[in-house]
């Protein structure tokens, strides 16, 4: 019988969707390389548009109104801007380094709902923060040898500009599910993206031949799955249950960039993934609870 405290088939389900958004970004990873970060992104939304379609209209919901559809082309942009950052990051870098820098995606976010939301940082986030900054800058460091130094920097400058985007996604997400359902949700998701990005698909978006297509289409259906596993997994655990799985996500891209692209999992880089969960957990626990005390 299972734990209340430990829900399995919830944890199960989370480490699946988890797995699975592994795969779907080592398949835009094979994207990316055929025809770019921006021509893959753009291409993608257009395939998750097309794909989401039939199940928004089935749904009955209608156009949103002009609150939430700004909500949701403000998000949808910042998301795209984000996912086309972070596959040029890991075209030049190891599938499982640009998983491990995007971990420090949680502290931004707490900076920022100390900005927009005026929530406080405390002392523990900021420790966080510096365990976190160590292990990125180990991670940096193990990047600045070898005769692909600027193609390394690049990317791993594109990979954090990618996190702190990705972070804003986070507070922007939250605003999002309590104006809109799931399937809203993930089809203006794909449609603004494809909007937002086919701006400059004249320039930067050559059609892909028969054979992207078919890993964007992969990667749009993984995408969803992966989504809706999450999404039934929290709807039946705690957050505090499910959330430190996420660092998981690194075991199956170092697994994904090992068999896919050959992409060996060095020490430094091992040293570095540890510093920044370490800094996460730290800067992310809650304070411990203040018990009265009596008197003898």
């Amino acid at each position: 019988m299972n734990d209340v405290r430990f829900p399995l088939f919830p944890v199960l389900a989370a480490l699946l969707g988890l797995a699975l958004f592994s795969v779907m970004d080592g398949v835009m990873k094979a994207a990316s390389i055929a025809v770019g970060a921006y021509a893959a992104m753009c291409w993608r939304g257009l395939a998750g548009s097309l794909l989401m379609l039939p199940l928004w209209l089935w749904r009955g919901q209608g156009w949103p109104p002009a609150s939430t559809l700004k909500v949701h082309v403000l998000r949808g942009t910042v998301a795209s801007t984000m996912a086309v950052l972070f596959f040029y990051g890991i075209v030049r870098l190891p599938l499982a380094e640009g998983i491990a820098l995007s971990f420090i995606a949680p502290l931004i976010a707490l900076y920022l709902a100390a900005i927009l939301l005026g929530e406080k940082v405390r002392p523990a986030a900021i420790g966080g923060s510096l365990l976190a900054l160590a292990g990125v800058a180990v991670i940096a460091g193990g990047q600045l040898n070898g005769p692909s130094d600027a193609e390394a920097v690049k990317g791993l400058v594109a990979t954090l500009i990618s996190a702190v985007l990705y972070a804003w996604n986070l507070v922007l997400q939250r605003q999002q599910a309590l104006l809109a359902k799931p399937e809203e949700v993930a089809f203006f998701q794909a449609l603004v993206q494809f909007g937002f990005l086919g701006l400059g698909a004249w320039w930067f978006a050559p059609l892909p031949s028969a054979s992207v297509w078919g890993l964007l289409v992969i990667s749009a259906i993984l995408s969803a799955a992966s989504l809706m596993l999450l999404s039934w997994a929290y709807g039946r655990a705690e957050a505090q249950v499910l959330v430190p799985l996420e660092y998981t996500a690194f075991i199956w891209a170092a697994i994904v960039g090992w068999i896919a692209f050959s992409e060996p999992v060095t020490p430094t880089m091992l040293i570095g993934v540890a510093l920044i969960v370490a800094g996460c957990l730290q800067a992310t626990r809650k304070a411990p609870p203040v018990t009265a005390t009596t008197a003898p």
